[in-house]
């Protein structure tokens, strides 16, 4: 059974095992599956909220319109678009691109979000990156704290998903909470819960695997 102590054992002889960079690396964990019928395809695009931020925060972009973008720029959004900027991508493909490979979390006005499905979809789409919709109203200081601190876990068609769960300067505890969490999302997803899980592989960027069997 995956649990506290075994994670906190993967994390460890992952730390025995890096090999010294001259960067920090991250903490990035794989989690295999078993037992999923491979004619219904698993398909995960999970975004988690974790206990413990990363040193390396992740970017949000929101898109809104009036007060609503005026409070996302006042809270340090990474980037806001408003209404008419959303326009003038319209016939710019290549910084449509660009935008959806340079930040993690997307946050949309709900009024705007059928204008950015016929903008920014065929692009945001296939990135498992759809604007998360936000009332005008919404409380978005407090959501971008909370995405501070989110990974996103995707898997299409595979037997395994992978995201980030640590930085190698943070304490074994908070890559362990971190951990936990993302293997809770990820169970609550599965037919079986644990049990669809075979092995958790944890890894620092460019240093070797420890692998857990889950028994």
């Amino acid at each position: 059974m995956v649990n506290a102590e075994s994670l906190k054992q993967l994390v460890q002889e992952a730390r025995q095992k890096a090999v010294k960079r001259n960067f920090s690396q991250s903490f990035e964990m794989i989690i295999t599956f078993r037992d999923l019928d491979v004619k219904q395809p698993l398909n995960l695009n999970e975004i988690v909220f974790l206990p413990h931020p990363f040193e390396k925060r992740p970017k949000v972009c929101v898109i809104a319109s009036g007060d609503l973008a005026l409070r996302a720029r006042n809270a340090g959004a990474d980037l806001v678009i408003d209404g008419d900027e959303l326009d003038r991508l319209a016939n710019q493909k290549r910084m449509i691109r660009k935008i959806a490979r340079s930040y993690d979390f997307f946050l949309a006005e709900a009024s705007l979000m059928p204008k950015v499905g016929k903008i920014l979809g065929q692009f945001f789409g296939p990135r498992g990156k759809m604007p998360t919709p936000i009332p005008p109203n919404a409380p978005v200081e407090q959501i971008l704290a909370r995405y501070r601190s989110a990974v996103r876990v995707r898997c299409r068609n595979q037997l395994a998903a992978a995201c980030k769960v640590g930085d190698e300067k943070m304490a074994d505890e908070r890559i362990v909470d971190n951990a936990l969490a993302v293997i809770d999302a990820v169970a609550k997803k599965l037919p079986m819960g644990l049990k669809n899980i075979g092995k958790v592989v944890m890894k620092l960027t460019m240093s070797p695997p420890s692998i857990f069997n889950v028994r």
